[in-house]
Parts: C-alpha cells; sequence; structure tokens
C-alpha cells in the first residue's frame, strides 16, 4: 500500500470517528434536554399521577429514561410499568395516591368491574359499601399499587367481558353470586332482577356472552328468559348448552317462577323448633 493511501485511510477514520463523537453528543444533548423538561413539568405539576402519554410531545425514550432516573432520586415514585406518582409534604410525611384516581387508571389499562357488594350496589340490590374493595378483570393479573393491597381482585373473567358495559359485567356477577350479595327480600330481589332484564336489549346483549359463563349463569338467564317470554329458539340454545342431570343453586333467584323449570335446586324453609 502507498504512503499516500495510508494517509487516505487515517483520514477517513478519524472522520468517522468524528461523526461518530458527534452523533453521540447530540443524543446525550438530546436526552438532557429532555430530562430538563421532564423534571420541570413534573416539578411545576404538583400532587399527581405521571404516565408516558402525558409527554407525548417528547423522544419515548429519553421520556422513560428521564422517569426511571427521578425515581432513582426520589423525585417521584415508579407505581408500575408506565406510571408514576409525584407526591407532597404533610405534617404526616409524604401524601399517598388517591385510590380512587389509581383505580380509575386501572380501568384504562385494563378493562375492570364492580364485583361483589360493589357490584350489587350499582345494580341497586343494597345500600352497603364494602369495607374492602372487590373488582373483577378479564386480565392474569393487576398492578397491586394501583388499584390497592387490600383489594380483593377476581381475575380471569372471560374475554367477552371486555365488550360489556359496567352494569351489564355487573349483573353477570351478580348472577354469578345467584344473588347472594342482595340485601333485598328474595321476591324483591326476584322482582329487580327482572327489571334489570326488561331494559331495553340487555338480556339479547348477555346472551352473546352467556356461553362463557357458568351453566348457574346459563340457567338463571334461561328461567328469566322464559319469564320474559323470550323467544323458544332463543331459549333452546340455553337449555341444550346444560346437563340435564345437573341441578344448579339460584339461592335467592330460586324464587323464578321458571326456576325449576331451569334445574334449580329445591330450598325447603326449615321447620320451626
Amino acid at each position: 500500500m502507498s504512503s499516500f493511501s495510508v494517509i487516505k485511510l487515517d483520514i477517513n477514520e478519524h472522520e468517522s470517528d468524528t461523526r461518530h463523537v458527534g452523533s453521540r453528543t447530540t443524543i446525550i444533548a438530546s436526552s438532557d434536554r429532555t430530562m430538563a423538561v421532564v423534571r420541570r413539568r413534573i416539578e411545576g405539576g404538583g400532587e399527581r399521577l405521571w404516565r408516558f402519554e402525558d409527554f407525548r410531545d417528547l423522544p419515548f425514550a429519553a421520556v422513560a429514561q428521564a422517569l426511571s432516573r427521578l425515581a432513582r432520586v426520589g423525585a417521584v415514585e415508579r407505581l408500575s410499568k408506565g406510571i408514576y406518582y409525584r407526591s407532597r409534604r404533610t405534617e404526616l410525611g409524604k401524601s399517598l395516591p388517591n385510590p380512587a384516581a389509581i383505580q380509575k387508571l386501572a380501568s384504562r389499562r385494563k378493562t375492570v368491574f364492580p364485583s361483589g357488594i360493589a357490584a350489587a350496589n350499582l345494580l341497586g340490590f343494597t345500600t352497603q359499601t364494602a369495607g374492602r374493595g372487590e373488582i373483577a378483570t378479564s386480565a392474569l393479573s393487576l398492578p397491586r399499587k394501583l388499584v390497592g393491597s387490600d383489594t380483593l381482585i377476581h381475575t380471569r373473567r372471560p374475554e367477552v367481558w371486555s365488550s360489556l358495559s359496567e352494569a351489564d359485567a355487573a349483573l353477570l356477577d351478580f348472577l354469578r353470586r345467584s344473588g347472594k350479595t342482595s340485601e333485598l327480600s328474595p321476591e324483591e330481589t326476584v322482582r329487580g332482577t327482572l327489571g334489570l332484564l326488561r331494559e331495553k336489549s340487555r338480556f339479547e346483549r348477555l346472551l352473546k356472552v352467556v356461553h362463557s359463563e357458568p351453566p348457574r349463569v346459563r340457567a338463571m338467564l334461561g328461567a328469566i328468559g322464559e319469564q320474559l317470554r323470550k323467544k323458544p329458539s332463543v331459549l333452546g340454545s340455553l337449555r341444550d348448552s346444560l346437563n340435564p342431570f345437573s341441578l344448579f343453586e339460584f339461592g335467592l333467584l330460586a324464587g323464578l317462577p321458571h326456576a325449576h323449570a331451569w334445574q334449580a335446586k329445591e330450598h325447603r324453609q326449615r321447620e320451626a323448633v
């Protein structure tokens, strides 16, 4: 190789190294600018939750790095993947995230529905409020820091629940429990359930997803459908999905007029001693 070509090669390598260093310097400068913007917004925002979506005008990777760095120095607290909390000082120490706000945030990330007493309350079967939160979700799990450490979580609800309204999902939850979360009398519980299923298109909406429900729910919906005079062809698909030799626990809904025809277990009142 001639001395000229060696000199040319050295010049090219120098130019390549210069470009690489310049590019790296640009990336670092951009990351530092993003960090400054993120820190300024968080410090000026007071106590609140922060998500990646709150910084859509900035480079995603740089935002993730900035939030991670701020969490390491205690400027924010990481609650879950992509969710951070900026606390404020109180007389008792650092403030805690608002439970209602973080549960609302959890419901935006995953489909979350009221369950148990909360579902019965939503439907008008009770005025009680449970001391412990209870929710249902089609997800495999939910971040505890978002829904609360004491919240009872029912996971793995059918994926079709994601297409339901909050009230429709609550009604399915109520049927799964055979109406046992109602504080009303059996007669009032039956009357209330029939009233809810008479609302426009609700029976048809639940019929679309009921085949993913336990057999007792399908049996109860069949008894309700018969009381509401639904078409025999519609009820036939429900009856065909049931084992004809099984009996189902209808609970407070055992008083449905057609419960026995839909394989409800018989409940005998205790004899007075």
